[in-house]
């Protein structure tokens, strides 16, 4: 302490007091390896042998650019890796598009090279409603099972689609062309897909697709959004009487 220090100041400079000391005693208090130096605190000795740290806040930000300059330099240098090495490097697994369409438009063409987030390749899948059958569930998701006619050969796969294009028309009162099942397992398997599966489903009605027309009329009016003047009847013996 500042007394302690002071007390030692005057009896130093006491010249009874030095006198009385051993022999040598002021000289080994001068050499700079003397083992009689001064004692220190243990936290003060500890102070001394260990390097300076940086603050709290200095040593976090520091942690922090030192992770993200290592993580740019290890992915660096494994991008050098694979392409000076053999080996090629390990492919993620494709997404799977389901398009639905005829055969008329080759879709795969057009997601040739392409890349989901430019880190997934696309895996194209192409068929019409009536060669799809699929089975869905609450955890499972939506499994799809295809049967299609390529070039005179069958061709059967069974997969899982992450996402759905819609090119073909869901209902028509023509026989064997209701495909609104389909729809519906796709939307319970929460598939994503264009256009959205409530609207896929709202247009296999007509008459409910004129009816959001009709709001639209009725907000807007006649001169902006026109109409043409129908009247919709339930069943056809409706229409006769």
């Amino acid at each position: 302490s500042a007394a302690a220090m002071n007390f030692l100041r005057r009896r130093l400079s006491d010249s009874s007091f030095v006198a009385n000391l051993p022999n040598g005693y002021m000289l080994d208090l001068q050499r700079p390896d003397s083992s009689t130096s001064s004692p220190v605190s243990p936290a003060t000795e500890r102070k001394h042998l260990q390097p300076p740290q940086p603050s709290h806040s200095s040593s976090t930000g520091s942690s922090i650019f030192s992770s993200l300059s290592s993580a740019v330099k290890q992915t660096t240098q494994g991008l050098m890796d694979h392409s000076a090495g053999p080996a090629p490097p390990a492919a993620q697994k494709p997404k799977v598009l389901l398009v639905i369409d005829d055969a008329h438009t080759d879709w795969a063409k057009y997601f040739q090279g392409k890349k989901v987030n430019g880190e997934f390749d696309i895996r194209v899948e192409q068929a019409e409603f009536s060669e799809l059958n699929l089975a869905a569930s609450v955890v499972g998701g939506c499994t799809v099972d295809m049967q299609v006619v390529r070039s005179g050969t069958k061709v059967v796969r069974s997969f899982k689609p992450d996402f759905v294009l819609i090119r073909q028309h869901a209902y028509s009162m023509a026989l064997g062309e209701d495909f609104r099942s389909l729809v519906i397992g796709l939307q319970y398997g929460g598939i994503h897909t264009v256009n959205s599966l409530c609207s896929i489903y709202n247009f296999c009605s007509k008459p409910w697709v004129f009816s959001q027309l009709i709001k639209i009329f009725n907000s807007l009016g006649p001169e902006k959004f026109p109409l043409v003047e129908q009247t919709f009847f339930p069943s056809h013996k409706q229409m006769v009487s």
